[in-house]
């Protein structure tokens, strides 16, 4: 068992310290620096707005534009490229979810903050309509915001995570049987 053990931490930790490279095992994916479709959908975006930047004066505003725009173009891949992404036969990066650290950038820290932005917004809403449901007119409230009250628990809900770990461990998360009511059938 301690050798099971010791075999499994030393693969987590050669994951960890040397994450295994994105190879072409991921659905026929290579990455994006060397994808010949990559730099040919670079080389044609490119293509295009120096085209259409050949049609204005130099020094004109039009001209200035289409010239950022072409800069701003040639970085955006130049980041795809030297970020380890992988490309498809289409030249586009692609996201992989299969939970591989070494790919947790692309989709899983987006989704935990989803998750928390998300968790955020139903918490301070739960809040204040359960604050509003004790006024004389709740209803109005529900349709003409409270602004200071809106912002109070707008301000206070970044520890949602705590706070509803809080009231599930006292209870008051979830309601009763008693509390709910059932159809009849």
């Amino acid at each position: 068992m301690k050798k099971i053990f010791t075999l499994f931490c030393m693969t987590i930790l050669c994951i960890y310290i040397n994450p295994i490279q994105s190879l072409a095992d991921v659905a026929g994916l290579k990455k994006c620096q060397d994808s010949p479709e990559f730099t040919k959908r670079l080389n044609n975006s490119v293509k295009k707005l120096e085209t259409r930047l050949a049609k204005y004066d130099p020094n004109t505003p039009p001209a200035i534009a289409l010239q950022k725009q072409i800069e701003r173009t040639k970085l955006r891949f130049d980041k795809y490229a030297k970020s380890g992404i992988l490309c498809g036969t289409d030249g586009l990066p692609h996201l992989i979810t299969d939970g591989r650290w070494n790919h947790a950038g692309e989709f899983m820290i987006p989704g935990i903050l989803f998750i928390y932005i998300t968790g955020w917004i139903g918490w301070v809403g739960r809040g204040y309509l359960q604050d509003i449901s004790k006024t004389n007119k709740p209803t109005e409230k529900e349709i003409i915001l409270d602004v200071p009250l809106a912002l109070k628990y707008s301000l206070s809900g970044f520890t949602w995570p705590l706070a509803a770990i809080k009231e599930f461990t006292s209870g008051k998360l979830i309601a009763s049987n008693q509390d709910i009511t059932v159809s009849p059938r």
